[in-house]
């Protein structure tokens, strides 16, 4: 489980996502890339919140650490797939979940949860090389 302290000002009140901005000035602190992606790191692991789009979670957090999934939660969406997603990629190398879960849509959705745990995954990559190259 995500402590609470490693939480990134992000408030869940009736299903509605709602951020604190965060701005800091030390990147390997708090990373806020845009309005759907923020990492902080916390004890050697980074702590990323995605907002995904088109689907029923409103929030998905993971705490990664060298490219492995230590921990995931979902704020929404359906509770028992999404608990058994959490089981099964835990562990798992972030490189290995992209091209099993990315595409995956949910009954007439182009997109489903999986699929945007995925993009969360991609927007983390993306994020973590722009501050390596700063």
């Amino acid at each position: 489980m995500i402590k609470q302290n490693d939480i990134i000002g992000t408030v869940v009140n009736r299903g509605e996502v709602q951020r604190a901005s965060i701005y800091r000035s030390n990147i390997a602190e708090d990373w806020k890339m845009d309005e759907n992606i923020q990492i902080k790191e916390v004890d050697g692991a980074d702590i990323v919140q995605y907002k995904p789009s088109g689907v029923c979670c409103k929030l998905m957090q993971m705490r990664i650490k060298d490219d492995i999934i230590e921990d995931v939660e979902f704020f929404g969406g359906c509770n028992g797939n999404l608990k058994g997603i959490g089981i099964l990629i835990r562990g798992m190398n972030i490189n290995e979940i992209i091209p099993k879960l990315s595409g995956l849509p949910c009954g007439s959705r182009p997109t489903s949860c999986p699929d945007q745990l995925t993009k969360g995954i991609e927007a983390y990559l993306e994020a973590k090389k722009a501050a390596a190259a700063v």
